[in-house]
């Protein structure tokens, strides 16, 4: 991407127009049949299990065998009978390591308490019953039979998690395998649309894989900019990470022992992407190179010791990382996090239980989270006491009445269709999502809200989950009331791995406000895309631009609010419009809308400006602080005479800065003019960056009032209909 810019942004704009244009197969998809459902009930006291299920087959006894897991090696005969019941007193000695096979003629059903507990959509592996290369045959079996690495995959439905257990005895999951993840040779876990691996252990190196590879599927495999929604989390890789994605991708509280020269290492140095995110882990051998990738943003990581550069285009934010690249114009290491909460996660206990661990609060962090033999700082949760654990087909109705009761949400991994938004309206209320589940509004007239909606209440945690809207709505997450005053200091709101996504996949025309608006002060955004889609399920052009209707990616009223790694893309107006006080945001990732039809249709402040600018501070603020800011002008649907006169918007005060902020065209005839107020140069003629702006000699933006969503939009609490 580096070396042939021409040929790269050439072939940029001819894959914009295929994506497009790329059809969905959820409609397509073949409704499963329903499938014979048994029932398991486990006696604590007595250490036995009781199996039931409905009559099937035409004749004979069922017979009965038992495994260690899903995919255990050897099945046991425990029982033949005639009744529809039977009771297991010699089970395991771990109840989730009792898989039942119920088979009668020539229909088998399969019963467990894990697959009662989490559902369908989550698949668990025991290195203690099964072979080593069983995960990685079975994930990669997946990725191809629903269609997940395809075009398609983009718009399917299907959501999944593979959990893996943690190593007993020095085995791994490793099958053994040599050269770079994408290589056919490395027996690669191969990663697809809308999919987690998690371990299940307490720190990364309980469960130990090989190699891991996210494919692309653009430009014969060398263009991954729409290889979106995956994530992984927990595990040690011992042979190659090669996390070929770009944005909604997380990698978190990883321990990477080898990785190939380039983390997006398809054996293709033509290779370019548009990522990403790596948070809280630990690199022991090998210094990774991000070549090919736009830009990226690491967080709390270690590598080994080196100076070499660590590739990259355009905006690299390495922060609070040991032994991060040298500072230069692409790359802007900065010391410390300021403050951070790292993501919940599952995982079992020395009891054999499920919990989750929900870390602390830390401050000015440097490295890891996590050490060796210890899994940090935190509180430990007992899931089936403290949790509601929602599979897809639960509604608004049963996950509000559960948070009202006091329970947090665990989101199996699903495509939950709602016909109201989420309430979460308590202290430390946390909402969890496995497997990119997505929370959709389903198009009625009720559900004008959005599809969650946060009261201004200390500690509430919301990770893991994508956001659709079906319906036109205000907004997409509201954190917070209009005007909302709480002082969150002590015990802040985090939200982490979220996606806001306003088109795409609907056919019918919406209209939608903003996709997220942070009302609340002392709000930590750990990893956003807010995408107001260029490419869909449906035909794009000149169309898009009326059909998927948004102003707003991001509007921040709180104060003290703190984002790291902000990418927010294609928006109608102002694509992050930030009016509360002391702000800050470490990296941001911006490209205009594509599909402005034209000037006139697309000009700000009262039609003085042409466009408007990727991130506006609006001039009543005093204090705002932000490090790493591309803004990238794709002008492709439009009637080639469209610009935006600058990439980025502040006043001139004292205490507002902005450092190493950097603008370039990817595609299509118009400009970003200037990179901030007026000044640091066009597009038209190469890159254009500003290293720091703060009561700089720019023009001062004109004063506007904005228009914000009203009070009557946001209901003070929603009465839901039992």
């Amino acid at each position: 991407m580096i070396k042939k810019l021409t040929s790269v942004f050439t072939a940029f704009a001819f894959m914009l127009i295929l994506c497009s244009f790329a059809t969905s197969n959820s409609s397509d998809e073949k409704k499963q049949e329903n499938k014979i459902e048994g029932k398991i009930v486990y006696n604590k006291k007595k250490h036995s299990i009781t199996l039931s299920w409905p009559a099937f087959g035409s004749s004979g006894n069922y017979v009965i065998t038992r495994g260690g897991s899903r995919l255990a090696s050897n099945f046991v005969s425990v029982s033949s009978t005639s009744k529809l019941t039977f009771t297991d007193n010699k089970p395991n000695k771990n109840k989730y390591e009792n898989y039942y096979k119920i088979t009668r003629n020539d229909i088998t059903i399969m019963v467990s308490l894990e697959n009662q507990i989490f559902g369908s959509n989550m698949y668990f592996y025991d290195r203690k019953y099964e072979k080593a290369e069983t995960a990685r045959i079975d994930i990669n079996s997946q990725f191809s039979a629903i269609g997940l690495g395809g075009a398609n995959g983009e718009w399917t439905t299907k959501r999944q998690a593979y959990y893996l257990k943690a190593n007993v005895d020095g085995q791994t999951y490793d099958s053994g395998g040599s050269g770079s993840a994408s290589s056919a040779e490395a027996n690669s876990i191969e990663l697809g649309f809308y999919s987690h691996i998690g371990g299940l252990g307490k720190v990364p190196s309980d469960v130990k894989l090989g190699s891991i590879f996210t494919r692309p599927h653009l430009s014969g495999g060398a263009n991954a900019t729409c290889t979106f929604w995956r994530s992984v989390e927990n595990v040690e890789v011992m042979r190659d990470f090669a996390w070929t994605v770009s944005q909604s991708t997380s990698a978190r509280r990883m321990l990477i022992e080898s990785t190939s020269k380039y983390i997006s290492d398809i054996g293709n140095t033509n290779f370019w992407g548009s990522g990403g995110f790596i948070a809280d882990t630990h690199y022991t051998s090998n210094r990774p190179n991000w070549g090919g990738q736009q830009q990226w943003y690491t967080r709390n990581a270690i590598f080994p010791s080196g100076s070499g550069a660590m590739g990259g285009s355009y905006n690299m934010v390495w922060q609070g990382c040991v032994n991060p690249p040298q500072v230069d114009d692409t790359n802007s290491p900065i010391p410390t996090t300021p403050i951070i909460r790292e993501k919940p996660f599952l995982f079992i206990d020395n009891d054999g239980e499920y919990k989750v661990f929900v870390p602390a609060w830390q401050k000015d962090r440097v490295g890891v989270s996590w050490y060796s033999t210890d899994m940090g700082k935190g509180k430990v949760q007992d899931l089936l006491t403290d949790w509601y654990v929602a599979k897809e087909g639960n509604t608004d109705v049963e996950i509000n009445n559960a948070l009202k009761a006091g329970k947090n949400i665990f989101f199996t991994p699903g495509h939950y269709a709602l016909n109201a938004p989420i309430q979460v309206n308590r202290k430390d209320a946390i909402l969890l999502g496995a497997g990119i589940a997505s929370v959709t509004l389903e198009p009625t007239e009720k559900n004008t809200w959005g599809c969650i909606y946060a009261d201004d209440k200390d500690g509430i945690i919301i990770a893991g989950l994508l956001t659709d809207s079906f319906n036109s709505t205000t907004y997409q997450v509201r954190i917070g009331e209009e005007g909302a005053k709480a002082d969150h200091s002590a015990n802040p709101i985090l939200l982490s791995d979220i996606t806001c996504r306003v088109g795409g996949v609907q056919s019918k025309n919406i209209q939608i406000h903003t996709a997220m608006q942070i009302n609340s002060s002392n709000v930590v955004g750990d990893h956003f895309w807010l995408w107001r889609a260029d490419h869909g399920s449906q035909k794009g052009g000149d169309l898009r631009w009326t059909r998927d209707r948004c102003k707003n990616g991001l509007i921040v009223t709180g104060n003290d609010v703190t984002l790291y790694a902000l990418f927010t893309e294609h928006f109608q107006e102002y694509e992050v419009l930030w009016l509360g006080e002391r702000g800050r945001t470490y990296f941001f990732q911006n490209e205009p809308p594509y599909d402005a039809p034209n000037q006139a249709s697309w000009s700000s402040q009262g039609g003085k400006v042409d466009g408007y600018a990727a991130f506006k501070i609006a001039n009543t603020v005093k204090e705002y602080h932000s490090i790493g800011m591309g803004s990238y002008a794709v002008f492709t649907g439009t009637d080639g005479k469209v610009n935006k006169k600058n990439g980025f918007e502040a006043p001139n005060s004292p205490n507002v800065k902005l450092e190493k902020m950097c603008i370039t065209r990817f595609a299509g005839p118009g400009n970003i003019q200037n990179v901030i107020n007026g000044i640091g140069g066009s597009t038209a003629t190469g890159v254009k960056r500003v290293a720091l702006y703060n009561n700089g000699e720019g023009t001062q933006p004109f004063d506007e009032e904005f228009n914000l969503p009203n009070k009557e939009s946001f209901p003070a609490y929603i009465n839901m209909e039992k």
